[in-house]
């Protein structure tokens, strides 16, 4: 069963299944590109990951290592111990009451992306990215990580950028010109043509544009058809099981959205989906 919507499906968003979508749109971008580029081009699957601490109190992003350890804060103590907390330890030890106590949680995060590198001297040619919720949360280590990228191919004039973004909560990434009024967005940032950058627009009742990839100078773009991908990974998936459209939306859906959903869903199906 297909998604009730011609475009990108706002409800992939925050039910529980933006992470497997994630990975297997990049999957499907890498297979997809490999098929289309020259055989001097080779197709590959970069990664970047960061760990999150938990602490109680909130969570502390650190970017991650081949060796990731605990920061320590100010004094000699470990992160979290209050000063004096020893002495206080020792004399909860004196006791036969049970004290309560907080471990530290740590989570690691990975993120993919798709890389085009030229296979004589693999020299890097093209970054394509698909934007995490963790891109769009300013100040956090996937926001910081990132940007720090972003702005590395920007600023690489020999290098060509193509950014997805495919979900509509969070910040977009800062521009000098403002992002066009749409809830998604293609982005085409191409070597030797510095800042400037061609941006697409992209909705949920419209198929998504065709996503053109820059190659080296001599080569013209290759055009990945996305809508059919998505599309190939919702049925793929049976997401029609796991979404439930009769819910409040994850996200705010326009009037117009809410409409076309309610005209295909079962009657009463899609009352609440804009509360």
């Amino acid at each position: 069963m297909r998604s009730p919507f011609p475009g990108m499906d706002p409800f992939i968003e925050t039910c529980g299944r933006w992470e497997d979508f994630h990975a297997k749109l990049i999957g499907a971008l890498e297979e997809t590109l490999s098929a289309l580029v020259p055989q001097r081009y080779f197709v590959g699957i970069g990664e970047r990951y960061y760990v999150v601490v938990s602490a109680g109190e909130g969570e502390v992003e650190h970017e991650a290592g081949s060796d990731v350890g605990v920061r320590r804060h100010g004094g000699g103590g470990m992160p979290g111990e209050a000063p004096g907390s020893r002495g206080s330890q020792a004399m909860a030890a004196a006791t036969d009451a049970p004290v309560t106590m907080r471990a530290f949680v740590e989570k690691r995060y990975r993120e993919t992306f798709v890389e085009i590198r030229q296979v004589q001297d693999q020299q890097l040619v093209t970054v394509l990215e698909v934007l995490s919720p963790s891109n769009k949360r300013p100040g956090t280590e996937g926001w910081k990580l990132y940007g720090r990228k972003r702005q590395a191919c920007f600023e690489d004039d020999s290098i060509s950028l193509v950014e997805l973004d495919l979900l509509r909560g969070g910040k977009r990434q800062p521009m000098i010109d403002p992002w066009p009024p749409s809830p998604y967005y293609v982005l085409v940032k191409r070597r030797g043509q510095g800042q400037e950058c061609s941006v697409w627009p992209a909705h949920s009742l419209r198929p998504l544009p065709r996503v053109p990839v820059p190659l080296a100078d001599a080569d013209p773009d290759v055009e990945v058809e996305l809508q059919p991908l998505v599309e190939a990974i919702y049925e793929r998936s049976r997401y029609f099981r796991v979404l439930d459209y009769g819910k409040p939306a994850p996200v705010a859906l326009e009037a117009s959205e809410l409409e076309w959903l309610s005209a295909r869903l079962p009657a009463g199906q899609a009352g609440q989906s804009g509360q």
